[in-house]
């Protein structure tokens, strides 16, 4: 099996590398920190590369796969890279915004439209977005990324019906707050249990294995967030005053989060 993942250097993309490159799997880390990709993929010798990618650029792409294209022809493509600048929207630069959709809505279409084609020819493949639990529930302080993560939603739903007759999988995985840099300082909601990066890499190893649409995790939330979405507007509003689900964003410690925020909105000047 041979996997290209984004994103692949830090959290859950490092995690997919590792969960499948111990299980034998031919794996090509792209990441825009080349020499921190290169550490993980090193412990696996030659069956695991690692290549500078900026996911925001097609001509990045094609240099990437120029580079890695040894290990293919690829059976998988994961699209996990991504940035989640926090705040208020009306204190959100534009070129923030900009960033936060050129990376979490671009680069996953960029990455689908740079791999997928040879996934078509030979009548089998699997595309895995790494989308968002509020991609399909909006939070406060964090409206544009839960708008990117939303277009994600959107596009893999579309995809997944353009490409099935041609033999291509499509599946959405939907974490809540996973204990990485990106989630730094965000509190995890009441009585919910912390999600690692691990659980999140089991997940899409769960869908690689057997293809599913959408996966959750944890898996549970998802019964009852679509149950609560399917209630009236009202009954919707007097819930979230009740639950702390919705304003997790919102309490983000502001030091916990200050190394990430700069490194996120650094490419964003």
């Amino acid at each position: 099996m041979s996997i290209i993942v984004t994103g692949g250097a830090r959290g859950i993309g490092r995690a997919t590398v590792e969960r499948f490159a111990r299980q034998g799997a031919a794996v090509a880390i792209g990441d825009l920190d080349p020499d921190i990709a290169g550490e993980v993929a090193a412990p696996y010798g030659d069956r695991v590369v690692a290549a500078r990618l900026d996911v925001t650029d097609p001509a990045s792409w094609a240099e990437f796969l120029g580079e890695v294209g040894h290990l293919g022809p690829w059976d998988v493509l994961v699209n996990n890279a991504g940035i989640m600048p926090l705040g208020s929207v009306l204190k959100e630069p534009d070129s923030v915004t900009q960033a936060i959709f050129n990376v979490n809505v671009h680069g996953p279409i960029n990455g689908i439209k740079a791999v997928t084609p040879g996934m078509v020819e030979r009548g089998r493949g699997h595309i895995v977005n790494v989308a968002s639990a509020v991609g399909r529930l909006a939070v406060p302080d964090g409206a544009t990324y839960s708008a990117s993560k939303f277009a994600v939603v959107g596009f893999s739903e579309a995809i997944r019906q353009e490409f099935a007759p041609h033999g291509v999988d499509v599946s959405l995985i939907l974490p809540t707050v996973v204990q990485t840099e990106l989630a730094a300082g965000v509190p995890a909601a009441k009585g919910m249990k912390p999600v690692t990066p691990d659980d999140v890499a089991r997940a899409i190893e769960s869908v690689v294995r057997k293809p599913r649409a959408e996966v959750w995790v944890p898996n549970w939330v998802q019964g009852p967030t679509k149950l609560t979405q399917a209630l009236p507007r009202k009954v919707q509003d007097v819930l979230a005053k009740t639950n702390d689900a919705s304003t997790v964003l919102a309490q983000a410690d502001p030091a916990a989060r200050a190394a990430y925020e700069e490194r996120a909105r650094r490419n964003a000047r």
